[in-house]
């Protein structure tokens, strides 16, 4: 279990990391983007993922939290996110 594991049940957005799982209610989602900047350029965000030895960032931005996924899968994570 290395990498970031994305899925939808029901109303929400699950992503598991190594131990942890983090949901957020698929409503609350207000954009989905790649980052181009290598920390993120959001300070207080939620990182998911090893930010070193990965080359792309999707950002989660819903209107309380954002989130940074630290992946070399960007493409596939983004499809499932945006499909979901």
């Amino acid at each position: 279990m290395l990498g970031i594991k994305v899925e939808k049940s029901n109303e929400n957005l699950i992503i598991h990391w190594q131990l942890s799982k983090v949901e957020i209610p698929i409503r609350e989602i207000n954009d989905v983007f790649l980052d181009p900047y290598y920390g993120g350029e959001e300070k207080r965000a939620v990182r998911i993922g090893f930010p070193y030895g990965s080359t792309d960032r999707v950002v989660i931005k819903t209107a309380n939290s954002t989130y940074i996924l630290f992946t070399t899968h960007a493409a596939k994570i983004m499809n499932k996110i945006v499909n979901a």
